[in-house]
């Protein structure tokens, strides 16, 4: 089954711009977490989410384009391959006005009992919420 692509919308602020004038690499960390948090609130049910958080252990981003203050961008976000507690997540960022690529990225998350903040293995339902 294939995954089901999330848009959202990217918002840069001033706070946002570094000295030479464009986004931060930094930020784009934050657009990535942003995306996954509105993806997850977004298909989770309020139990799944009061029972399990999701924390990151790898990030590779690719920088393919400078962005701006004034750039108009979104994230789309999808989930690949599931393995015991971990999953990859996909987000590309693109320009909403040329649709090119701003950046690709793939981040390792790892689910947890929000319990006992220890790994748990992603069952099924969850799977199939990403499907």
């Amino acid at each position: 089954m294939a995954a089901k692509p999330f848009q959202c919308p990217i918002i840069i602020r001033k706070e946002d711009i570094d000295q030479l004038g464009h986004v931060n690499n930094v930020v784009y960390l934050k657009w990535v977490q942003e995306a996954a948090a509105a993806h997850w609130n977004f298909i989770a049910t309020p139990e799944m989410k009061k029972d399990h958080v999701w924390v990151v252990s790898r990030h590779e981003i690719d920088y393919l384009r400078s962005c701006f203050l004034e750039s108009k961008l979104f994230a789309t976000t999808w989930v690949g391959e599931i393995d015991g507690a971990k999953s990859e997540r996909y987000v590309e960022i693109k320009d909403t006005e040329t649709n090119k690529v701003i950046a690709k990225v793939k981040t390792v998350w790892t689910l947890l009992d929000a319990a006992n903040k220890r790994p748990k293995r992603i069952t099924e339902d969850f799977i199939n919420l990403f499907r």
